[in-house]
């Protein structure tokens, strides 16, 4: 019932629905990011940083994925359809990743008031990286078995949780985590030296 509901709007106004179900699960992955993964608890939620996202998802990457792939299914056309995907695959992971990993860092730093090239220098290869451990074989099985008015669907629903991951990546949470760490290894130092004397 929800899936026909979903459907038809689909088919009815596409660029509309794909911005807002990529809205919603952007919104999701930040809210699994402040709940699940750093247990902020709905006291501490930061409610500003999950309506970024939302806005991010909404209105730059539901269009631009929605159109990017339609340009892909249209323009990148071999004789071979598995080569037609792998060479879909490359040039989304080629273009459009480290552009749009690029663009969404840039786009939170603008928002929170900070410096996007200090955001780009200290996150932009770390989520380039992992988003090469994870993305070109979510885009083959997308390429491959889904068909196109459902890929920022599919792409979407992956995403909650690399969209945990960013909005974890992005809020600066590894910073800290190294710092714990770092806190933790002077004090085992100090701690040695005590039982040491």
């Amino acid at each position: 019932m929800v899936f026909a509901w979903y459907q038809a709007r689909l088919a009815a106004r596409p660029l509309l629905t794909q911005s807002i179900t990529t809205a919603v699960l952007f919104a999701t992955g930040d809210i699994t990011a402040q709940q699940l993964v750093e247990k902020r608890g709905l006291e501490k939620h930061d409610f500003v940083r999950t309506g970024r996202m939302f806005a991010y998802g909404g209105i730059i990457f539901g269009p631009a994925a929605t159109t990017w792939f339609g340009i892909l299914q249209r323009r990148v056309v071999l004789k071979n359809a598995n080569a037609t995907i792998l060479a879909r695959v490359a040039v989304d992971q080629s273009l459009f990743a480290p552009t749009f990993v690029g663009v969404f860092l840039s786009s939170m730093a603008i928002l929170e008031g900070t410096s996007p090239q200090e955001k780009l220098k200290t996150t932009y290869f770390t989520a380039l990286t992992s988003n090469y451990m994870l993305w070109p074989f979510v885009q083959l099985v997308n390429f491959k078995f889904v068909p196109l008015q459902h890929r920022v669907l599919f792409v979407n629903v992956i995403s909650i949780g690399w969209n945990c991951y960013l909005s974890f990546l992005n809020s600066g949470a590894p910073n800290k985590i190294d710092e714990v760490i770092e806190e933790g290894e002077e004090k085992a130092e100090e701690l040695i030296e005590k039982v040491k004397n």
